[in-house]
């Protein structure tokens, strides 16, 4: 796999500074049992990486001292760490909002048969990926037979509460190197075709931008396409979504219980830097504030700020077609587009 980090410059997108963290989001591991085009974790089944039950401790220390009212679980598939049952019941019992981030498919692997009502007597938030609400698209992504198996997750949750009484947000990713379509439009189109064809209801549906890194920039790299899509998101650069960027107020700690200014420099090796630290670890930093740090930045932030803006909850503001600033990407979301769509 190519490294991208090499390809991005650095330089160009502005200079912001952190506030004070909402939002903890821990990376459980690199393990997961799909492998999908886009991941920007490079995650699949044969990952070892995990972490411990050391770090898992540590981390409910750092998230109790931090502050932080929400503790967003991410993976990999999360759900596949041994610790994660003990994690969410300990952080719910603490009364934080928990957020899982999960794949659909994982609620049928071995060992899980429980885990959807597991998530609903714990009031799990769950974000699931659902990257398009077409069978042919989804699998072209994420593998044959996904799309099948999502939807009796979906149908598993719904039957528990979630979609009406609990929260379950879908996720949307283009399929190639574009912007995602308006999400409140897309949103519309996601209920429509799901609730009609399938039965299925979900609370809000969150648009994200595919970030240049990993397995999605690699695979951009081996198509000569890596700089036009860089120049895309430069392009669309909306400087008012600056404000609203999810890495102001979250941090992101890795498997190994590293810090991180969002999930994505995690994934390209740029800590969290403090005061004489090139790197901290969770262990040093319980009960210390973030507030005012410089986040390290490198154009792949534009992916956050272009059109809508994309963050781990959706848009960051009402969308304008995509491709407005520069060249048009093709809707892939859209009702009359999506059967064409590929990479």
């Amino acid at each position: 796999m190519r490294d991208t980090l090499s390809l991005i410059p650095r330089g160009r997108f502005p200079s912001i500074r952190r506030r004070s963290a909402s939002t903890v989001q821990a990376n459980l591991g690199y393990r997961c049992n799909q492998t999908c085009q886009h991941c920007h974790v490079n995650a699949g089944p044969h990952r070892e990486e995990v972490m411990a039950r050391d770090t898992l401790t540590l981390l409910m220390q750092f998230v109790r001292a931090s502050g932080a009212r929400v503790l967003d679980l991410t993976g990999g598939a999360p759900e596949l760490n041994p610790g994660f049952r003990e994690l969410v019941a300990e952080a719910r019992a603490a009364g934080l909002e928990v957020i899982d981030r999960c794949n659909l498919t994982v609620l049928e692997e071995p060992g899980q048969e429980n885990l959807a009502e597991f998530l609903a007597a714990h009031q799990v938030h769950v974000v699931a990926s659902l990257p398009c609400y077409l069978e042919d698209n989804v699998d072209r992504q994420r593998g044959k037979g996904v799309f099948e198996t999502s939807l009796r997750g979906l149908a598993r949750l719904n039957s528990l509460g979630y979609g009406t009484a609990l929260t379950l947000d879908l996720v949307f990713n283009p399929q190639g190197p574009s912007l995602p379509p308006p999400q409140a439009g897309l949103e519309r189109d996601y209920r429509q075709m799901l609730g009609d064809r399938y039965g299925i209801v979900f609370s809000r549906l969150l648009t994200l931008a595919n970030m240049p890194i990993q397995r999605f920039g690699s695979m951009l790299a081996s198509q000569g396409r890596f700089g036009e899509y860089m120049a895309l998101l430069r392009e669309a650069h909306r400087e008012e979504n600056l404000d609203a960027v999810m890495c102001r107020d979250l941090v992101s700690v890795d498997w190994q219980g590293y810090l991180f200014d969002c999930d994505f420099n995690q994934m390209l090796g740029l800590p969290l830097r403090r005061a004489g630290q090139s790197r901290s670890h969770l262990r040093d930093v319980v009960g210390q504030s973030f507030a005012e740090l410089p986040i390290i930045v490198r154009d792949h932030c534009y992916g956050c700020t272009a059109g809508q803006g994309s963050s781990c909850g959706g848009a960051l503001a009402e969308g304008e077609e995509p491709g407005a600033q520069g060249e048009k990407p093709r809707a892939q979301g859209d009702l009359h587009a999506a059967e064409s769509v590929g990479v």
